[in-house]
């Protein structure tokens, strides 16, 4: 399986926009994709997808349960299928309390044993998928969490080892650029025992400005893989694939946008080729693991 999660520390970076085409680009592959929406804000991959209805129940079963040990059901039934080849798990409010919902269950069970014993909760999500047979069920696992630091982003890589990292290169996107490294290392000491592995920084927002020829030179300088595509800084693709919560794929398909289809077909040949190098890292003489 191809595991990663589409993360960035800065905010406004194009992680939810990159996750949905680059899992869209995988499933056109013919690759059998299960994206997991980790993010506690609304209006993120799961209203995109159009699979929110529950979202605010609290009665109905979520992800949330599931890796705290209280599931209502088995986890199949979480997955909803949005397209061919392409399952979501959606988010839920409960993900908005899903740190003390880990802590309360850890001090319960870690009172059950002796004083030694710990109950791992930056690894509940890897337990939950691993337990489902989602490793062998699907050919590319893609995690959406929210860019604030805590269990959302621990479990998250913790269960996929991999990391996809949007970088906007603006003057606003130049701190965290410069961090980058620093945050990867971090987030390494705290799991302790997984080396995060980062499949490529992909330069988003990209166009010919001197402003951004800095940045970029930054992220040379962070000792980090930069994914060999980049995103140029074309919004009507991409804002009107989201506005319609459809992916880029689907709205090229439409007569409506075949003029802004024409225009844009170097975005859509973007995701099918940054899609394509991921799976690359991932090739076996078998195949893909």
């Amino acid at each position: 399986m191809i595991p990663y999660t589409v993360w960035s520390e800065a905010g406004g970076v194009g992680k939810t926009t990159l996750s949905l085409n680059l899992a869209a680009a995988h499933a056109r592959r013919g690759q059998r994709v299960l994206a997991i929406d980790m993010d506690p804000q609304e209006g993120g991959l799961t209203h995109h997808l159009g699979a929110g209805e529950n979202r605010a129940d609290a009665t109905v079963d979520n992800l949330v349960r599931h890796m705290v040990e209280r599931p209502k059901g088995e986890f199949a039934d979480l997955v909803v299928t949005v397209d061919e080849n392409l399952d979501l798990v959606p988010g839920h409010n409960m993900l908005g309390s899903l740190e003390q919902n880990l802590t309360r269950a850890a001090e319960m069970e870690q009172s059950m044993h002796d004083a030694n014993y710990r109950w791992p909760k930056e690894k509940q999500l890897r337990r939950v998928l691993s337990d489902a047979g989602v490793p062998s069920d699907y050919d590319v696992l893609i995690i959406d969490p929210p860019a604030t630091v805590g269990q959302h982003i621990y479990n998250s890589i913790y269960a996929t080892s991999n990391l996809l990292i949007p970088a906007e290169l603006s003057a606003k996107g130049e701190q965290s650029v410069e961090g980058l490294r620093d945050v990867v290392n971090n987030i390494e000491e705290t799991l302790g025992d997984i080396e995060v592995g980062v499949l490529g920084v992909v330069p988003n927002k990209v166009s010919d400005t001197n402003v951004q020829q800095s940045v970029f030179t930054s992220l040379e300088e962070q000792d980090l893989p930069i994914a060999p595509v980049s995103i140029r800084e074309r919004g009507s693709m991409l804002g009107e694939a989201w506005q319609n919560q459809v992916s880029i794929f689907e709205l090229a398909e439409s007569d409506e946008f075949r003029d802004l289809r024409d225009y844009e077909t170097g975005t859509l040949e973007k995701f099918d080729e940054l899609a394509a190098s991921i799976s690359e890292q991932f090739a076996t003489p078998e195949g893909v693991a």
